[in-house]
C-alpha cells in the first residue's frame, strides 16, 4: 500500500479544491483518505491506494487542478505512514 501527505499551494481555497479532490478520488477508484484546508491558505491531502498506478494518477490530477477555478502552484507530495483510512472524507 501507497500512503502519501501532499501540500498544495496555489488558488485551493474557495474554489471548491477539497470536493475536486474528493470527486477524483471516487472517479480514479481505489484510493481512501482525507483533504482539509489549513489557516495559512494551503490544502491538506493524506491518500492511499494499493495501486502504484492509481496514486500516480491521483497525483497527477491534483497538479492540474482538480476543478476548473483551481490553481495549484506548488505540490508537496512525500512518503507518509498514517493509520489506514477505509473511504475517503472531506475534513474540516
Amino acid at each position: 500500500m501507497q500512503k502519501v501527505k501532499m501540500i498544495a499551494q496555489g488558488r485551493v481555497q474557495g474554489v471548491g479544491f477539497r470536493w475536486g479532490v474528493y470527486s477524483l478520488a471516487l472517479e480514479i477508484g481505489g484510493i481512501t483518505g482525507r483533504v482539509w484546508n489549513n489557516e495559512d491558505g494551503t490544502v491538506s491531502i493524506l491518500a492511499q491506494a494499493d495501486s502504484s498506478a492509481s496514486m500516480a494518477k491521483f497525483i497527477q490530477e491534483i497538479r492540474k487542478g482538480p476543478t476548473p477555478f483551481a490553481k495549484v502552484s506548488y505540490l508537496d507530495v512525500t512518503m507518509a505512514n498514517f493509520d489506514s483510512f477505509s473511504d475517503f472524507k472531506i475534513s474540516n
